[in-house]
């Protein structure tokens, strides 16, 4: 069976287009926020890639279609990879900018030469972002949290393979050029449809995943606002300024500030296997615990969808250690109260000043950390930062 260009744009745009819609809906009727949203830009933008290459097969002289495909295709790699980046909480000025650049580089390359430059025009400024954001995309997702997602893993391979083929397109474009057999065999427009259909496919399966893993928690845990002095809890984003200023007056007196982070790591799985009622009351629960059992002069703020950390100055790490495991036994008893007699994994982790410093932002990684093993190991309840 041989497969005109037409067709095979066809084909490509109703893969790319349906999954890109599917996706998009999904993401309006769930709420998404962070990491999903981000997505969603790169499915629309692959939407876009798309539709300017059709009109590109179909127009004859629409060199400008080329410009739009060839942007928006990097548009849509660099925010499959701005997405990772945002699930794994990391930075997002710098990486956005350096997409931004790719993708009007993209544009302008395709503009200069403008209806001279023929079917390849710009490719060289379109091959490289490609590989360069997917080889980023792949890494990110064996960091983080994602690193910790078994379906993580499968984005990872695909956005490698992806680098992967870019370079080697690019090699045999620069060596071979656009009209040698080998670069129309293996790496032509027909071939990189079929590849981008295959990739998109699994694309939308394995972010929905990841999405999913993360949109049910938002809904057990109600924000509470900047401040919220009825349930005496403040968010993520305010809790930096609280812990600067504690850290700041405690280095000068030379006292120790105790940060202790409580997390929750199977909520979800809770969900799935009880039901969204009972993982909703886990949650009040381990909320109001979690207040409730923390000396009354500490900071307690929201980390993430499913932790909390508590911030105070302390006069030893013994009592650091020893306010933190009451907190522990106080929320394994409250959640041992709640139905079906569900308990689930709680992790611990202090982090003192005398051995991570007075950065907040050292000091609560350090925390993050032994929270994480303490989770992880069942014969330990409340887990201290070493330190190095």
């Amino acid at each position: 069976m041989t497969l005109d260009l037409a067709s095979v744009h066809l084909i490509t745009a109703l893969v790319v287009n349906v999954s890109g819609v599917l996706f998009i809906i999904e993401t309006i009727l769930r709420r998404d926020e962070g990491a999903g949203r981000i997505w969603s830009l790169a499915f629309l933008a692959g939407m876009l890639t798309t539709l300017a290459y059709t009109v590109w097969v179909l127009s004859e002289g629409a060199w400008w279609a080329i410009a739009v495909g060839n942007a928006s295709f990097v548009a849509g790699t660099g925010c499959m990879w701005l997405g990772c980046r945002r699930f794994n909480g990391r930075r997002m000025q710098w990486a956005s900018l350096v997409v931004a650049a790719g993708v009007i580089g993209a544009a302008v390359a395709v503009a200069v030469e403008g209806a001279q430059g023929g079917d390849w025009a710009g490719a060289l400024w379109m091959f490289v972002p490609l590989l360069a954001f997917a080889a980023a995309g792949a890494t990110e997702c064996f960091r983080g949290d994602m690193r910790e997602s078994r379906t993580a893993w499968v984005l990872g391979a695909v956005l490698g393979f992806q680098s992967l083929y870019y370079v080697s397109r690019t090699t045999a474009f620069v060596t071979s050029g656009p009209d040698s057999a080998l670069f129309r065999t293996a790496f032509g427009t027909i071939s990189t449809s079929f590849l981008t259909v295959t990739l998109t496919i699994v694309a939308v399966v394995v972010t929905s995943v990841l999405r999913a893993s993360r949109a049910p928690m938002r809904g057990y845990l109600m924000r509470a606002p900047s401040g919220d002095a009825e349930s005496g809890i403040v968010d993520g984003s305010s809790f930096p300024a609280f812990l600067e200023v504690l850290c700041d007056r405690a280095s000068r007196r030379g006292e120790l500030v105790a940060v202790t982070s409580v997390r929750l790591d199977d909520l979800d799985d809770i969900s799935t296997a009880f039901g969204s009622d009972v993982a909703g009351a886990v949650s009040e629960t381990w909320r109001a615990g979690v207040r409730r059992h923390a000396p009354t002069n500490a900071v307690v703020a929201e980390d993430g969808p499913t932790g909390f950390v508590v911030a105070l100055a302390v006069a030893s790490g013994p009592e650091a250690r020893r306010q933190a495991g009451a907190i522990y036994r106080a929320l394994f008893d409250d959640l041992a109260k709640v139905g079906e007699g569900v308990i689930p994994v709680v992790g611990v982790g202090v982090a003192l000043s005398d051995s991570a410093g007075y950065e907040p932002a050292r000091l609560v990684g350090a925390a993050r950390d032994a929270a994480s093993r303490a989770a992880a190991n069942v014969e330990t309840s409340v887990l201290v930062d070493e330190g190095e």
